[in-house]
């Protein structure tokens, strides 16, 4: 393993021998590390906290400390990082509490700015990107190919489903659904993540099916029970669309009434 001398790994920390830690980095007795993952200067990583394979943690991150939670008495909650994600300068993940499913989860592939905050028992999926400070409360989830735009905050317990966006600066109080693109303080709906689907192999009848999803919840006054309704037969016109449809219903059904759908 390549440690710099300066860096205090626990004894009982199981990392790696490709993996590398810089100078002056922290690792705790129950942290496991993967191959290829390198470490950088000055970082904390405590808990019981496992990193997959070839991840690249830049400087002075906090990785496995407690959650922020005046509940938490000191549990063997969990902080589980997937494989090939990018972490930059000054991010904090917590592990889980006891209060929930006990784990913060982050998956592969994801890149993940400066200053990003996961609380306790969030999920994020794969091939994320979040922008510099976008900031989640707990018990977030956070679905496949989603992009969060600088200083993004979302409130505990919201979902933001798989290609959706945010804007800069915004301000998540209400579920997001899955391809949406919000914007606002609080957030409002203002279009569908069209560009980032066509770069992701979307086909022309894909698009039309999330276009007509998109009018369904935003554009026909309908309500969200109606529009559940038009969305489900939009199988028949775009059968190649038949994933995506069932992805839109399956959210929108285990959206809370009381929080309710970015609108």
């Amino acid at each position: 393993m390549n440690i710099h001398p300066t860096a205090l790994v626990d004894p009982q920390a199981e990392l790696d021998s490709t993996v590398s830690v810089g100078p002056y980095t922290v690792v705790g007795p129950h942290v496991k590390v993967g191959s290829g993952t390198t470490i950088g200067p000055h970082c904390v990583i405590e808990g019981h906290t496992t990193i997959g394979r070839d991840n690249r943690i830049f400087q002075f991150n906090s990785l496995g400390a407690i959650p922020q939670d005046k509940k938490y008495a000191g549990e063997p909650c969990e902080l589980v990082i997937g494989d090939r994600n990018t972490i930059r300068e000054f991010c904090t993940f917590n592990i889980g509490s006891p209060g929930d499913s006990g784990v913060t989860r982050v998956g592969n592939d994801n890149w993940i700015m400066a200053y990003v905050h996961l609380a306790h028992d969030c999920t994020v999926g794969n091939n994320t990107i979040f922008a510099n400070n976008s900031q989640l409360a707990g018990h977030v989830h956070v679905g496949d190919f989603v992009i969060l735009g600088g200083f993004t905050v979302v409130h505990q317990f919201v979902r933001l489903g798989a290609h959706s966006m945010t804007a800069m600066c915004s301000l998540l109080f209400a579920d997001l659904p899955p391809f949406v693109m919000s914007q606002g303080q609080p957030a409002g709906a203002r279009s569908m993540n069209f560009e980032g689907l066509r770069r992701r192999g979307f086909s022309a009848e894909r698009l039309a099916a999330v276009k007509a999803m998109h009018k369904a919840l935003y554009r026909d006054d309908l309500t969200l029970e109606n529009a559940k309704a038009s969305i489900a037969g939009l199988t028949e016109k775009y059968p190649e669309s038949a994933p995506d449809v069932q992805m839109m219903l399956s959210f929108l059904q285990q959206t809370p009434p009381q929080r309710g759908i970015v609108r």
